[in-house]
């Protein structure tokens, strides 16, 4: 069915109070009175016959319509907004410093390949590009872009897919199972040695995540080894000094060479991968479309 010429307003004015949950504030982030915005998103909701927020006096919260319309909604308006800029900005030279950052592993597999193309047909712009694993405020930051895991993207982010979804696994060395013998279970974890990987910047180790009985369970296994670097805990690991944690795609190489061995793979579930991230704006400057871009064209 053909979207309505009300649809596309009435869809920008329901995630500007989805994002903000406060209409007043996304009112005037449109421009329009905060009454105007009310009746927008009632008329939408009559229409779809589902109620997209559930409003008190002091607060605004998405019904569970509410936020499946948001997730799928966002990244289609962005679509929108960016094929209409790059039109209108076609007659332009994208110019300027693009300020990216992202989780380590992620720019290897999104943002490098995408370089060479980027400087060759756009040598204006001028990236400057952070590799780290720390989670921060990317736009507190100062940066463009951000790509990383969609768990730690905060909501008032536009978050857009890059590949396919991610699987965790555990691995050891050939050698360390010889001597301790393979866990069968996750909770067998507790009682192997293990290497432990802590965001930069936290305290505690980073959890072990499983699926069993139809739900994510943690698994916080007893670390003599704590290291806040993925390579080295790898590097450890075929050292035989105990089983790691790790990103599939991470070490797909290194299981087809017999330097570890994959673990509790029956336990082991996809999740929703890597995001190219970045703050709605109403004029975003053409050089970061153009980036963004690049980055996605290469990983659908």
């Amino acid at each position: 069915m053909l979207m309505k010429p009300t649809d596309f307003a009435r869809i920008r004015t329901f995630l500007a109070v989805a994002e903000t949950l406060n209409f007043s504030k996304a009112a005037d982030e449109l421009g329009i009175t905060s009454s105007a915005a009310s009746q927008t998103v009632r008329a939408l909701e009559s229409d779809l016959g589902q109620q997209l927020f559930q409003r008190t006096t002091r607060t605004v919260v998405l019904t569970e319509a509410g936020t499946m319309l948001r997730d799928r909604m966002q990244p289609a308006v962005a679509e929108m907004e960016m094929a209409l800029t790059q039109i209108r900005d076609a007659a332009g030279r994208p110019a300027g410093t693009v300020r990216i950052v992202s989780f380590r592993s992620a720019g290897e597999k999104f943002i490098l390949p995408a370089l060479a193309d980027l400087r060759r047909n756009y040598p204006e712009i001028r990236l400057d590009i952070t590799f780290d694993d720390e989670v921060t405020d990317p736009v507190a930051a100062g940066f463009d872009i951000a790509v990383r895991i969609g768990e730690v993207i905060s909501q008032d982010m536009i978050a857009v897919p890059l590949g396919g979804d991610l699987r965790q696994i555990a691995v050891a060395s050939r050698d360390y199972i010889a001597r301790h013998s393979a866990p069968e279970t996750p909770r067998d974890l507790l009682s192997h040695n293990c290497v432990c990987w802590r965001w930069p910047g936290q305290q505690h180790p980073f959890p072990w995540e499983f699926f069993e009985d139809g739900r994510w369970v943690s698994i916080s296994p007893p670390a003599g080894i704590v290291v806040n670097d993925r390579r080295a805990a790898l590097q450890l690991a075929i050292d035989g000094l105990g089983i790691t944690f790790c990103i599939e795609d991470t070490v797909t190489e290194l299981i087809e060479a017999g330097k570890l061995v994959p673990l509790l793979l029956e336990w082991s579930k996809p999740f929703p991968g890597f995001f190219v991230s970045y703050s709605r704006q109403r004029h975003m400057a053409v050089a970061t479309r153009v980036v963004i871009n690049k980055i996605r064209a290469g990983n659908p």
